[in-house]
C-alpha cells in the first residue's frame, strides 16, 4: 500500500481545496518573502521583490487566479500549510502558473489546476533555466503537469507529489504528458502518484539519467493514454520498487515503459529496471512488454512481478 499513497500524499490529497471554493485575488499578506518579512498583494510581485537573491515565498490558504515569471534568484514557493495553496486556470506566458528561468525554484505543498492555453501545453510549471525541486505537490486537470524544454545541466528532483487527469494529443503542438522533461542532465521522481491520464505518457523524459523509484502508475481510470513511462532518447540510472496497472482505453498498450524509441541522446548501458511490480486492471487480458527497447544497448531487469500477458522484455 505504500507504494500507492504515502500518509503524507495522504493528508496532502484531503487538504487540497476543490476549484469550486472561492478564488482569492490575493491580500495585502497572501505573498509574503520570509527574509524580509514584506507581503504582496500578487505572487508576481513577490516574485520580483526577491530579484536575483534566495528567499521563501509564503502563500497564505486559498486558491489563487495568478501565474508568475521567475527571471533570477532562487526561490522557495511554499505553502503555509501543504496542500492548502492552489494556483488555478491561469497561465503567464501562454505557458504555466509558474514560469522559472531563474537559477532554480522549490515549489512545496502547491496545488495546480484547470490550466490550458492554445497550443494545448498548458501545465502547472514550466522550467526553461536553473534546477528544480518538487515536493508535497499536486497537478491536476490540466494539459500537463510539468513541463521542460532542453535545459543543459539542469537537475529536477520530485517527490511525494499527484499527477491526475493530465495529458492530451488533440491539440496543434503534438502530445502533452502527465510530466514532460526535455534534456536535462538528471531527474528524480521518488514516493509519487500517476493517475486518471487523459493521452499521452504519465512520464516522458529525455534526461540523461533518471531514478525512478516507490511510484504507482495507476492508468485504472485512463483515457487514450500511452506508456507509463517513456525515455526516447535513452538513459541510464535506475527504474525500481514502482506499481503499474495498465488501463482498458489505451492509445497504445503495446509497452509499459519505452526505451529509445526516438533520437538517442544518451547511452543506455546497464539501466537498472528492477523489483517493480505490474498488472492490468481487474478483468483485462491482452498481450503486452513490460520493457520495449529500440536500443540494444545491455539492460539490467530483475525481481520484477509480471502479470500473465505482460512480458519481461522485447528488442525493437
Amino acid at each position: 500500500m505504500n507504494r500507492l499513497y504515502t500518509r503524507a500524499a495522504i493528508a496532502l490529497a484531503a487538504l487540497s481545496l476543490p476549484l469550486a471554493a472561492v478564488f482569492a485575488q490575493g491580500g495585502a499578506g497572501a505573498f509574503t518573502v520570509v527574509e524580509s518579512g514584506r507581503s504582496y498583494a500578487s505572487l508576481q510581485a513577490a516574485v520580483d521583490a526577491v530579484g536575483n537573491g534566495r528567499e521563501t515565498i509564503r502563500i497564505a490558504p486559498g486558491t489563487y487566479r495568478q501565474c508568475a515569471v521567475q527571471d533570477e534568484g532562487v526561490i522557495i514557493y511554499e505553502a503555509a500549510d501543504p496542500g492548502s495553496v492552489t494556483l488555478a486556470g491561469r497561465a503567464c506566458e501562454g505557458k504555466a502558473a509558474l514560469v522559472l528561468r531563474g537559477a532554480g525554484a522549490e515549489i512545496r505543498g502547491l496545488t495546480f489546476t484547470d490550466i490550458s492555453v492554445p497550443d494545448g501545453n498548458g501545465a502547472g510549471i514550466r522550467l526553461e533555466e536553473g534546477n528544480l525541486n518538487v515536493a508535497y505537490a499536486r497537478f491536476a486537470n490540466s494539459e500537463q503537469g510539468i513541463l521542460t524544454g532542453a535545459v543543459e545541466g539542469a537537475r529536477i528532483y520530485i517527490t511525494r507529489s499527484t499527477f491526475t487527469g493530465l495529458g492530451t494529443c488533440e491539440n496543434s503542438a503534438g502530445c502533452a504528458h502527465s510530466l514532460y522533461i526535455g534534456d536535462i542532465a538528471s531527474l528524480t521522481v521518488r514516493e509519487s502518484r500517476f493517475e486518471r491520464g487523459t493521452g499521452g505518457h504519465y512520464l516522458k523524459a529525455r534526461a540523461a539519467e533518471v531514478t525512478i523509484e516507490g511510484n504507482s502508475f495507476d492508468d485504472a481510470n485512463g483515457r487514450g493514454t500511452n506508456y507509463m513511462i517513456d525515455l526516447p532518447a535513452g538513459s541510464r540510472g535506475r527504474i525500481a520498487d514502482n506499481w503499474f496497472v495498465q488501463g482498458r482505453d489505451k492509445e497504445n498498450y503495446s509497452a509499459l515503459i519505452a526505451l529509445g524509441a526516438e533520437d538517442l541522446l544518451h547511452p543506455s548501458d546497464g539501466l537498472r529496471v528492477e523489483n517493480n511490480e505490474a498488472r492490468f486492471v481487474p478483468g483485462l487480458q491482452r498481450k503486452t512488454t513490460f520493457l520495449a527497447d529500440w536500443t540494444g544497448e545491455r539492460v539490467v531487469m530483475q525481481g520484477n512481478k509480471l502479470a500473465a500477458g505482460i512480458a519481461q522484455y522485447e528488442a525493437r
